[in-house]
């Protein structure tokens, strides 16, 4: 179950390819905390398991760069189709997170790293150059002030 639950959590945005490539988008107030996600390789390379089904391995780092602690409460992944039409979206909130594992809090000028390496079937090769994902991180400092980051994700296929 855990297994699965990550792989929803991170399978909607590794299904994304976008001309943004490692774009990367974070919100603070200055002294407060603030987050950065970083995705790395910014674009996941699709390993090819056996006919359609497709490793997608990545790393996933939120780092607190505002000198404040930070607690994480909700992450949400979205997929657009070319031209950012919206195709789907899903949210964790903190309880979920922890649920699968993870940790939600990030002490001052710290950061938490994750690696993921969901697989899924991908039926027709054309969807690795037409759609893309953003992942987005919220939280709040030790003050109570909130904080995001947003990282676009893109895929290519090996």
């Amino acid at each position: 179950m855990k297994r699965l639950a990550l792989i929803a959590l991170v399978c909607l945005p590794l299904a994304c390819a976008s001309q943004r490539p490692g774009t990367n988008k974070s919100t603070a107030t200055p002294g407060r905390g603030e987050i950065k996600l970083t995705i790395t390789p910014s674009a996941v390379v699709a390993a090819n398991v056996s006919g359609s089904t497709y490793d997608f391995p990545f790393d996933a780092v939120v780092k607190e760069t505002g000198g404040h602690p930070v607690t994480i409460d909700r992450v949400t992944a979205s997929v657009y189709a070319g031209g950012g039409i919206p195709v789907a979206t899903e949210s964790f909130d903190a309880a979920k997170i922890k649920s699968l594992g993870f940790a939600t809090s990030i002490q001052a000028k710290h950061e938490i790293h994750y690696h993921f390496v969901p697989r899924m079937e991908v039926t027709d090769d054309h969807l690795f150059s037409r759609i893309y994902g953003d992942v987005r991180v919220e939280g709040l400092d030790d003050n109570g002030a909130r904080v995001s980051s947003t990282a676009t994700i893109t895929v290519t296929k090996k």
